[in-house]
This record gives C-alpha cells, structure tokens and sequence, in this order.
C-alpha cells in the first residue's frame, strides 16, 4: 500500500473538500487523462484508473470515513470483515459512470460510456426543422430605403402523399422489435477497467425507433420532399452589406409535428457610383470651379433622397467639407437617421483658350501674397528663416 497516492493529492483537494467539490475534481480529470484522448498512452492510461480509484473512495461517505481514519489500510479489500471491498475496477464499487460521463459529455456517453440510456432523446418527440440559408444581392438603393423581394426557397416539405410518417397509404411504421420504440440500445463490453455499458442509436432502426416496412413511393420513407416556394420579404431600410435577416417559419418542416425552422437572408449590396456609405452615414463628393470656391456659390448637391442647394462659402478651400444633418441613411428598425457628408473639391480647368488664358493672367497680376493667406504664411516663415542666418 506503501506506493498509492494519497487520495485527497490525486484529485488535487483538500481534505475538507465538500462533495461537490470531489465530484468537479474527478470530472475534470477524468476528462483531461480519458484513454479515448490519449490512445496508447500508458501514462494517461495509469492516471485515468488512478483518479477513478480516488473517487471511487472519497465520494463514498462510509469508505471516506475509514480512509480518513485508517488511510489506505480501511479501504483495501482484505480489510475486516463488512469492509464493502476496495476499489476493484470500475464496474463493482459505486462509480456511475453512467451519470458522470453523461453529465460531462452531454448525456450521449463518450468513448465507450453511456447512461444506460437515460436522458436520450424521444425519437418520436416533435422536433423543430432546420433552418435555411440564402444570399440576396440588393442595390445600393433597395438597402438604404428598403424593398419588396420575392426569392425562390428551397425547403424540405412534408410529404402530402404520407402525411409525414414516410409509410406508403394504407400502412404505418411500425415499433422496432430491438429498441421498442427507443432509438437506442445498451451494449455491454469488458475493457481494462471493468464492465462498461454504452447507449447507442439502435442499428435496425437507425435510432428511430420505428421501422418502415413499405416505404412511401414519393418520398421514400423519409417523411419529406423537397419543394421550391416563392417567398415575399421585406427589407428594412438601412439594412448594409453582409447583415442577416430572419424570416420566421420559412425553413425546413419539423418533424413528428415539429415546428418549422427559419429562413436567413443575407444580404450583399452592390456599391452606388456616386455615394459610399459608411455605417449610416453618406460621403459624396462634388466638384466645384475655381471661381465658385472664391466667389461663393449656391451648388447642386445629390442625396440618397433627392438634390438638395447647399451654400458653397467665399473663399472655400481647395478640399472642404460640409455636413447635412440628418441626410444620411436611416437606423434598421429604430429611429434617426446618419448625416450626409459633403466634400467639395475644386477643380482646375484645363485647355484655355489664348482669351482665357490672358484674362486669367491679368487677373493674377493684379493679386498680391496677401490675398493667398498660405501663400503668405509660407513666404514669411522662409524670409524669417533665411534673415536668422
């Protein structure tokens, strides 16, 4: 006995450890050394059987109580008469491996261990259908103000020549003889640990729990067809490039009088030539003359709503920017709007004529550094950098 672990340093617990807190200890563990995660792993293989032996103890109270007494002596097999026998293998002393590997890996049993069936689900239980996926290409337009689509979905129906039951007329599934009507059977299989039962769907009836014997002619047994609806929907305004809408009940059919799943569009928009979108705010960008940038000027100005006039200051910059309060796109189902966000370039004409060119250099002639302000600003910083040399 002198070679065994304490019990209380395998499961890496105090000795004042609640019950809840041995059962944590041993899951973790027990998940963290499973031989199905470590194949042929000797090492694992020892600490997996070591950390089964320790609960297998500690979480009984009468052999905690002779552990913590008399230490691995009041546990040992041989010990007294009335001793209830040491640890054994898994299949004799009290672990169910039923319950906690069906807790731990979700009811279903993992590699090898099952719950003896329990918590499996009813085969015949109504079950929700699946839900189906589509793309949708909008304009840049359709997503800002919203539209109307009809799209053509491809879903699993219920089958009208058999109601469902996948039985051709005139006949029923029938209750599978080996799981009676289950879905699951439990099998039995010595390993190195013990007699371990595991829960598997049932071969015969591949885990329906009903046999079909003749199936129907138009969906073969399955219960479903496949069918094509034309569905309208509704795109909210404002809804941008790669969002998900969900359409209620247009997915797949349930079974066994399940409800039905759901349609999920996503949408694509394709770019506008002349507004770019930036979450729900509009950039748009409009060429103004140089005589408008200096002189000021009432412009044009487009809008996902229509043109606007919007007032072009004297003495505008080459690249300036105004903002339209409110002009921008609408929030998806809420209230406001973005802004719109005006970015007047000015443009320099190319291609005068002798006329133009002449009346533009008399124009120049008569303006001085002070009327360009960096102009200004430029030459005074370079005469003052050169005067302190």
């Amino acid at each position: 006995m002198a070679d065994k672990r304490d019990y209380y340093e395998v499961l890496g617990i105090a000795k004042t450890a609640s019950d809840d807190e041995i059962k944590g200890a041993y899951r973790k563990l027990a998940k963290k050394y499973h031989p199905d995660l470590h194949p042929g792993d000797k090492a694992s293989e020892e600490k997996f059987k070591e950390v089964g032996e320790a609960y297998e103890i500690l979480s009984n109270k009468e052999k905690r109580q002779r552990y913590d007494q008399f230490g691995h002596a009041g546990v040992d097999p041989n010990y007294g008469a009335g001793a209830g026998g040491g640890f054994g293998g898994f299949g004799g002393g009290g672990v169910d491996l039923g319950d906690l590997f069906g807790d731990l890996f979700g009811g279903g049993g993992f590699g090898g261990f099952g719950g003896g069936g329990r918590r499996q689900a009813d085969p015949n239980a109504p079950r929700r259908g699946g839900d189906v996926r589509m793309s949708l290409r909008l304009t840049f337009m359709e997503a800002v103000h919203g539209c109307k689509k009809t799209i053509n979905v491809k879903t699993q129906k219920t089958c009208t020549e058999c109601g469902g039951t996948g039985a051709a007329k005139g006949t029923s599934p029938e209750t599978c003889s080996d799981c009676h009507g289950s879905g699951y059977v439990t099998v039995q299989q010595r390993t190195p640990f013990g007699v371990m039962q595991q829960t598997r769907p049932c071969p015969k009836c591949g885990g329906k729990g009903k046999i079909i014997k003749t199936p129907c002619s138009k969906c073969h047994g399955s219960g479903n067809t496949v069918a094509t609806t034309p569905v309208e929907i509704t795109i909210p305004a404002g809804i941008n490039d790669d969002q998900s809408m969900r359409v209620g009940g247009k997915g797949d059919a349930g079974l066994n009088g399940g409800p039905n799943g759901d349609l999920i569009v996503t949408v694509s928009v394709a770019p506008d030539a002349m507004f770019e979108r930036e979450d729900n705010d509009i950039h748009v960008t409009v060429p103004i003359t140089y005589g408008q940038a200096a002189l000021g000027a009432k412009i044009t100005v487009p809008t996902i709503d229509g043109n606007v006039e919007c007032d072009v200051a004297e003495g505008t910059k080459s690249v300036s920017t105004m903002r339209l309060r409110g002009k921008g796109v609408q929030y998806v189902n809420g209230y406001g709007r973005g802004d719109q966000y005006v970015h007047t370039v000015v443009e320099i004409p190319k291609k005068l004529t002798r006329t133009q060119r002449d009346a533009l250099k008399a124009f120049e002639d008569t303006l001085k550094d002070d009327n360009y302000e960096k102009r200004k600003s430029f030459f005074k910083s370079l005469k003052d950098k050169f005067d302190k040399k």
